[in-house]
């Protein structure tokens, strides 16, 4: 299982890759795009599901 901060640096480098194909291919609705923006929101939900299952007891 990843940690908190290696999936952060994932979601970092996927955004990366998403702002350069954007630029790339001038659209956000290119099929290249669209998959790219689909692999960073599941690393976002990995992230969020992380949080949530790792919440300190209060």
């Amino acid at each position: 299982m990843k940690t908190k901060e290696g999936i952060r640096f994932d979601i970092e480098q996927e955004r990366n890759k998403l702002h350069k194909m954007k630029q790339r291919y001038r659209d956000f609705n290119h099929p290249k795009v669209l998959r790219q923006s689909i692999v960073l929101d599941e690393l976002i939900n990995q992230y969020n599901r992380f949080l949530k299952e790792n919440k300190p007891i209060a």
